[in-house]
């Protein structure tokens, strides 16, 4: 799998799938990303070797028809001197050139045709690695959000958990049980006291009396 395929590849992934599955997004978007350019570095360098490649065989076209043309300047020469048999020799090997010449041209011709879709490709991949980044911040947010919900949600089932609140209103019956039984014990007791007793109290009431008007006659001269 070429370069280009591998960075396609990593670019057409179920993002989404993938951070419900990691135990860290972003750690794992970031390594996303890390791999994304380690595979654009080596697309680079393959386009910058098919570039390399053109101006080689660019080069070979220049050489090879350089070459014609000085072979044809020997052809001429040596038809002015009256050597016609040199002068043949000549244009056989201009043309052997010629031909080289245009055979290297049609390789440049698909060699640059390549590289120039490398290139294209290339900056369309860097685009998109570009806009991954930009979503990159964009999709940690909304992992870290859900997971807040899921804390929330985990939280306030706890909450309303019906059993906790019987269990809270079982506890204030009891005390309340209790509070109504001190009070009940307490009217018994009141209760139990004997009508003598009773009226013990009410003597014990008015021999106070008594005695505090007998002491303020005394007080008056009375």
């Amino acid at each position: 799998m070429g370069v280009f395929q591998k960075i396609v590849q990593l670019l057409k992934a179920n993002i989404n799938d993938l951070i419900e599955k990691a135990a860290d997004p972003e750690k794992m978007l970031n390594q996303l990303i890390e791999d994304m350019e380690d595979q654009l570095q080596k697309a680079r360098a393959e386009v910058t070797n098919a570039l390399a490649d053109e101006k080689i065989l660019q080069k070979k076209v220049e050489e090879n028809k350089k070459a014609a043309e000085e072979w044809q300047k020997k052809a001429e020469l040596a038809i002015s001197k009256g050597e016609d048999e040199l002068a043949v020799e000549a244009l056989k090997r201009k043309r052997e050139f010629e031909r080289l010449a245009n055979e290297y041209q049609k390789q440049y011709e698909a060699q640059h045709e390549a590289v120039e879709k490398l290139k294209s490709g290339l900056k369309m991949l860097e685009d998109k690695i570009e806009e991954a980044k930009r979503r990159r911040d964009l999709l940690i947010a909304k992992s870290k959000r859900a997971d807040a919900q899921v804390t929330i949600t985990q939280t306030m089932s706890k909450l309303t958990d019906a059993s906790a609140f019987e269990s809270f209103e079982k506890f204030a019956q009891k005390i309340e049980q209790k509070e109504a039984r001190a009070q009940a014990h307490e009217e018994l007791l009141n209760a139990s006291k004997t009508l003598e007793d009773r009226f013990k109290e009410l003597e014990y009431s008015d021999e106070d009396i008594l005695d505090e008007l007998q002491k303020l006659k005394e007080k008056m001269g009375k």
